[in-house]
């Protein structure tokens, strides 16, 4: 650890001098350099001084999945445990070590913490004192009886008895016990984790597995859990041709097959896809599995121009002016906020310049002079401009897709500083002319889509009695999209006629905390738990949520005692629909980046993402979803319901012998007659029938049966009537 800390070196600037230090050797003061190359991981927090095209990773801190551009005067703040994903620069350190937020959530996680019992454990505590106490009354009962029908109804004065007596006592009060009780409960947690591990649960502690079984909420994240975490080009309007969604399926393949479409626009969109993206950008397989590499959207065009027959490495080195040995021939205009675009301009075979433009679709159609239409460049009226908009674009972002604007247009001169005072980027500076009067190829949306298996897991847990919400990081729209893809957002239930969610069911993060937080004279925010209990019974959606709203959600519900007031529960059920739990909430919480450490070590049961999450995530978690999948999520209360109905066996075989033995024992000795089970007899069967029975009970696979019903209750005792009934009835029979 010493030899891999002290190959993380840094190059800062202290008292003037360039230094060369390892992360633990960074002050506050210290000015530090970095790139997206050979230092791009941020160890403390800063504020940026100085930088070129400076783009951070922040997804596993805000679960954003874009990378966010930083400027000295927009967007200074350098936050640890983030990645630099382009540019280089400079910036001030203001806080390091545990006043840094990674320094921060990781004493959360790794700090000493309250461990309260499991639901099951709890039960068996309370069992475990009830029965004690009935087999002390009944083996008190016993000694008694038998010492006053020998000494004082038979009047014997050999005392030399009262020692087997006494044995016969402790024999029954043993008896009354279940021992394998233990033993039938660490076979069943141990059995099902190694099952579950199977099936992409890695658990780390066992009393996660059982503890899932009573789980009446999940808090989900959106990205990489109900999604697939890989951008995908899902529709497209290329040519004059409307691609729409279709299932789950990318679009790329539906467009190399449309004949609507001629192969020349084809063979342009590929091109203008696979030049105008930055070298960072692209994809590799491994194991048959598509890893994205550089910027999420560029990578989903790059894959979409694969789908349509062009390999981007091989389209950009036969570009001249955009393959290695010729990029001095043309040019780039990278991406920045102010433009919301980029272009790359290279010359022409037949002389001349192209070049090639996309960015948002808005900013592109605005710029467009003409329009492919059915293989022919016409000119773009501002009326087609407008149907554009509403036809294409708005279709597109009501799908919570993102749209982007693919654009070219030819030249005989190219001048990379030339500007057009015409037209103004969004910061009110002119336009480089290279970027105006475009030719518009088509606009395709872009979505990170939903997994096909998430919906029905959702209708699982709804039918199992587990409420899901999703917390996501992501803008409030393609939230709620995805929520109603998943069934999250019921259209009848959450929404109006309009679609749109009703109050309270999707909201931001920053409006969530305002409703439930009070704020102290610091300025920080303290929970209301009575504020808190009248948002969460409608809340389905959280996006735009900052670190810490996890956290208030997980202690929020776990803390909430709504279900007490029975008036409030019956008025919600009439007006809203809306059923509380008649109990304490159980929480599972899922999570993959550092910020969401506190709030999966807070939470009854915390997922962490095995693929996509951090290991701070993963250290906080108590299973790890080995597939990313919240389907997996189902499998666990599934198999941690199995286990609580095996326990519940094991006590209902085991307590009717038991009952059996103690009456009978309890009846010998009222009627003075010696009872045909010696000590020997009683402990033999007691080994005997413990530890068969644990192993054959606790070895039962889960069916789908159990989550047809609703999670059982906290504070529930675990012997239900009905068990009670039949061991009462057995234990007579016998």
């Amino acid at each position: 650890t010493k030899r891999l800390e002290q190959s993380n070196l840094r190059f800062v600037i202290r008292n003037g001098e360039q230094l060369t230090v390892t992360d633990h050797e960074i002050c506050v003061g210290d000015i530090v350099a970095f790139n997206s190359h050979m230092a791009s991981i941020i160890s403390c927090d800063g504020l940026l001084l100085t930088g070129q095209d400076v783009k951070c990773d922040e997804s596993a801190l805000t679960g954003e999945p874009e990378p966010i551009a930083k400027s000295a005067l927009e967007k200074p703040f350098m936050i640890s445990g983030t990645t630099v994903n382009s540019g280089a620069g400079t910036f001030l350190v203001v806080a390091v070590g545990e006043s840094s937020i990674a320094g921060k959530i990781k004493k959360d996680v790794y700090g000493a913490a309250k461990e309260e019992p499991s639901p099951l454990y709890g039960k068996l505590d309370i069992m475990a004192n009830r029965i004690g106490k009935v087999g002390l009354v009944a083996a008190t009962t016993s000694m008694i009886a038998i010492l006053i029908h020998q000494y004082g109804i038979e009047g014997s004065d050999d005392y030399g008895h009262i020692i087997d007596i006494f044995l016969q006592t402790i024999g029954i009060l043993a008896c009354a016990i279940p021992e394998g009780l233990p033993l039938a409960l660490v076979i069943a947690l141990a059995l099902t984790s190694n099952k579950m591990s199977d099936q992409n649960n890695l658990v780390k502690t066992l009393n996660s597995c059982e503890t899932m079984g009573s789980a009446t909420t999940i808090c989900t994240d959106k990205t990489g859990t109900l999604t697939t975490n890989r951008m995908t080009v899902r529709s497209a309007y290329i040519d004059g041709v409307l691609l729409d969604v279709v299932g789950s399926e990318p679009v790329g393949p539906r467009l190399r097959s449309e004949h609507a479409i001629a192969s020349e626009r084809k063979q342009l969109l590929g091109e203008c896809v696979c030049c105008c993206t930055m070298d960072e950008s692209g994809f590799t397989y491994k194991e048959g599995i598509v890893e994205f590499q550089g910027n999420p959207t560029e990578c989903a065009l790059l894959k979409m121009a694969e789908e349509l027959g062009y390999e981007y490495r091989i389209v950009r080195e036969s570009i001249p002016g955009r393959a290695q040995e010729s990029l001095e021939r043309g040019f780039c205009k990278v991406f920045s906020s102010a433009r919301k675009m980029m272009s790359w301009t290279v010359p022409l075979a037949q002389g001349g310049f192209r070049v090639y433009a996309k960015g948002a679709s808005e900013i592109i159609l605005a710029r467009c002079a003409k329009r492919i239409d059915h293989g022919s460049s016409v000119d773009i009226t501002d009326k087609e401009i407008a149907s554009l908009s509403r036809d294409v674009i708005s279709k597109f972002a009501n799908l919570a897709m993102r749209t982007i604007g693919i654009a070219y247009k030819d030249v005989s001169q190219a001048d990379a500083q030339s500007l057009d005072y015409s037209i103004l980027n969004s910061d009110g500076t002119p336009a480089f002319s290279c970027e105006t009067g475009l030719t518009l190829i088509g606009i395709v949306g872009i979505e990170d889509p939903l997994r096909p298996e998430v919906a029905p897991a959702i209708s699982r847990c709804f039918r199992a009695g587990i409420d899901v919400r999703m917390v996501t990081g992501d803008n409030l729209e393609t939230a709620i999209a995805i929520a109603k893809g998943a069934g999250i957002l019921d259209l009848e239930l959450h929404c109006g006629p309009d679609g749109k969610p009703l109050p309270k069911r999707a909201m931001e993060g920053k409006v969530f905390r305002r409703q439930v937080n009070d704020y102290n004279e610091e300025g920080e925010a303290v929970l209301n738990q009575e504020k808190f209990d009248q948002v969460w019974p409608y809340l389905r959606v959280l996006a735009r949520s900052s670190p810490d709203d996890k956290l208030t959600l997980a202690k929020g519900l776990r803390g909430s005692n709504l279900f007490q007031d029975r008036d409030a529960c019956r008025g919600l059920w009439n007006e809203e629909k809306i059923f509380i739990f008649p109990d304490r909430q159980v929480v599972a919480m899922t999570g993959d980046g550092t910020n969401d450490a506190p709030a999966l070590r807070n939470s009854d049961v915390g997922f962490a993402m095995g693929i996509a999450g951090t290991q701070i995530a993963k250290d906080a978690a108590n299973i790890i979803l080995l597939d990313d999948n919240f389907a997996s999520i189902v499998i666990a209360a599934k198999w941690g319901r199995n286990v609580f109905d095996s326990i519940q066996k094991f006590l209902q075989f085991q307590l009717t012998v038991n009952i059996s033995i103690l009456t009978f024992n309890v009846i010998c000795a009222i009627a003075g007659e010696e009872c045909p089970l010696t000590v020997l007899h009683l402990l033999w069967l007691n080994l005997i029938m413990d530890s068969a029975a644990s192993i054959a009970l606790a070895s039962e696979p889960p069916t789908d049966a159990l989550l047809h019903r609703p999670p059982v209750n906290r504070n529930d005792f675990i012997i239900t009537k009905q068990m009670m009934m039949n061991m009462i009835g057995i234990a007579a029979y016998e």
